[in-house]
C-alpha cells in the first residue's frame, strides 16, 4: 500500500497518526498492510486486540479455544455479559468488526500446538503471545525463533506483569534464554486460584500492543534485550537488561532445537535427552 492509497475516511480515522512525523501516511499504510497473530483472547489479548484494531492493523488473527465465562469479564474487556457462553474468538472478532471495518479478522477456535502453529502462524508479520500457560509460551517462542518472526511476550500474576520483545533477526535473547524450562507443574498458581487485579492485563496488554505497532512501523526502540517488569501495587516499573544465552537450546551457539518436533509442549515443555 502506498502513502497515497489512504482514502478520505482513513485520513480522518487515523489523522492523529498521520500528523505525527514518526508515523505519517507511510507508517499508517504499513499498519494497514500489517498482519498480527494474537495468541489468546483473554486478559492480555483483549487490550492487544482492541488497540491493534483501532490502530488499523490490516489483518488480525485470533487464536483461542475457550468460551467466555462471567468471571472473565472483570478483566477481559473485549467481551460483554451477552457473550457469556460464546467462543472467545467469535466474541473478539465481532468487537473488531464493529470497531474498524478496515481490519480483516481471521479466527482460529483451537488450542495452538506444535502440529497447528505452522499452518496458523505462517504469513503473519508479528506474533503476540497473550497466552496464560507455559507450554504455549515456549511454543510461540520456538516457532518464532525458528521462522525469524518477531514476537511480543507478556505475562501477568496478581499485581505484577512482564513484557519483552523477541526479534530473532537481532542479537537479543529469546524466552528460553530467560527461562530455560518451565517450572514444575503445580508450583506456579494461576489466576483462578490466586486472582489478578482486573486492570493489570490492560496495562501489560497495551505495552504489548505498543511493541507490535513499533515492529510494524519501524519506529522507536523495541524491548529487545530488555525485560520490562511492572508492579501495580507500588506503581513501579523496572527494565532489566537481559542477554542471549550461549547455552540456549533454540538460539544459542550450539542450539539443539531446529524443529518443533524435538520438544514436548506440555507440562514442563521438555526437550528429549540426546
Amino acid at each position: 500500500m502506498s502513502d497515497l492509497s489512504l482514502d478520505a475516511t482513513q485520513l480522518d480515522r487515523y489523522s492523529r497518526h498521520v500528523i505525527m512525523d514518526e508515523v505519517g501516511p507511510a507508517g499508517q499504510a504499513a499498519l494497514l498492510d500489517g498482519s498480527v497473530l494474537v495468541v489468546g483472547a483473554g486478559g492480555l489479548g483483549s487490550p492487544v486486540i482492541q488497540y491493534l484494531a483501532a490502530a488499523g492493523v490490516g489483518r488480525l488473527g485470533i487464536v483461542d479455544d475457550d468460551v467466555v465465562e462471567r468471571s472473565n469479564l472483570q478483566r477481559q474487556i473485549v467481551h460483554a455479559d451477552a457473550d457469556v457462553g460464546r467462543s472467545k474468538v467469535e466474541s473478539a472478532a465481532a468487537y473488531v468488526r464493529n470497531l474498524n471495518p478496515d481490519v480483516t479478522v481471521e479466527t482460529y477456535e483451537t488450542r495452538l500446538d506444535a502440529d497447528s502453529i505452522d499452518e496458523i502462524a505462517a504469513g503473519y508479520d508479528v506474533v503476540c503471545d497473550a497466552s496464560d500457560n507455559f507450554a504455549t509460551r515456549y511454543l510461540c517462542n520456538d516457532y518464532c525463533v525458528l521462522t525469524d518472526t518477531p514476537l511480543s511476550h507478556g505475562a501477568i500474576y496478581r499485581f505484577e506483569g512482564q513484557v519483552i520483545t523477541i526479534d530473532p533477526g537481532g542479537d537479543g535473547p529469546c524466552y528460553r534464554c530467560l527461562f530455560p524450562q518451565a517450572p514444575e507443574p503445580g508450583t506456579v498458581p494461576d489466576c483462578a486460584t490466586t486472582g489478578v487485579l482486573g486492570v493489570l492485563p490492560g496495562t501489560v496488554g497495551c505495552l504489548q500492543a505498543t511493541e507490535v505497532i513499533k515492529q510494524l512501523t519501524g519506529i522507536g526502540e523495541a524491548l529487545t534485550g530488555r525485560l520490562l517488569m511492572y508492579d501495580a501495587a507500588d506503581m513501579s516499573v523496572e527494565t532489566v537488561p537481559v542477554h542471549r544465552s550461549p547455552d540456549c537450546p533454540v538460539c544459542g551457539e550450539s542450539a539443539t532445537i531446529d524443529s518443533l518436533d524435538e520438544v514436548t509442549y506440555e507440562a514442563r515443555c521438555t526437550i528429549p535427552a540426546e
